[in-house]
């Protein structure tokens, strides 16, 4: 399993059961609005909305949530979020690549800055560090869904959709495709009647560098910190994370 795949598991395990589950929701909720903001509060018309609710079920977020988003996204007095990135390197020459949702762009950009400065690392122009990334459709499944399906038969589905590469680990399936397939797997998973925990548009490393356990953790603490913050909605990077520094962050 790749690096970036084992921290999005691990993640994912964690943040089922403690205290982050609220910094998810909220993440969700904004990007609920956004998308209704864009394109309508009928699901079936908007995709990017079809997707968000989407990833609000798979998160366990309650329907009145997401009810209660959809609704206040089209009201008068909803927020106007912008969508900003922010590209930059963390200690080691680690490349950061950071996506948000803000009300406050100033704000945003100033705490970004100051959490690459506390920890060593250096918030550089956008556009710097694109080339570094490849944008892939992510789909992570639980074990749940797609019990007592032939798996053989499930992979050769999702390739001919377009999936690239299909990944088990424990109770976790990961499906990678090309950005201008994820709507084809996406469909091929509704046919199939498997409704992903996560479905979404990410930036995967085209190549990771591997650093020792007490210089990765210095960069995690970086992207651990970027990630706690409500106007940050991802986080990516281009270290491996091995299984000895998995191991070391439990």
């Amino acid at each position: 399993m790749s690096g970036h795949s084992k921290w999005s598991t691990i993640k994912r395990k964690k943040g089922a059961a403690d205290a982050k589950r609220g910094k998810i929701f909220t993440k969700i909720i904004k990007e609920i609005m956004i998308s209704v903001r864009e394109g309508g509060t009928d699901p079936s018309g908007n995709a990017r909305l079809r997707l968000a609710i989407q990833n609000a079920k798979g998160a366990n977020m309650p329907k009145d949530n997401i009810d209660r988003a959809i609704k206040k996204a089209s009201g008068s007095d909803a927020e106007a979020y912008h969508e900003m990135t922010y590209e930059g390197y963390a200690s080691n020459g680690i490349a950061i690549y950071v996506e948000g949702l803000t009300d406050n762009t100033n704000r945003t950009l100033a705490t970004v800055r100051f959490i690459f400065g506390k920890y060593n690392g250096a918030l550089g122009p956008n556009g710097s560090l694109t080339f570094l990334f490849d944008r892939k459709g992510v789909f992570t499944i639980s074990d749940e869904e797609i019990k007592g399906k032939d798996m053989e038969s499930l992979e050769l589905e999702l390739i001919d959709a377009g999936a690239e590469d299909i990944e088990p680990d424990q109770e976790i399936l990961t499906v990678t495709c090309a950005k201008e397939d994820f709507g084809k797997v996406n469909r091929k998973l509704e046919e199939l009647e498997i409704e992903p925990d996560e479905a979404m548009l990410k930036r995967v490393p085209k190549e990771t560098k591997t650093l020792d356990i007490e210089s990765a953790r210095k960069v995690m603490k970086l992207v651990e910190a970027l990630e706690d913050e409500d106007d940050i909605q991802a986080v990516y990077h281009n270290m491996e994370i091995t299984d000895e520094l998995l191991e070391a962050l439990d």
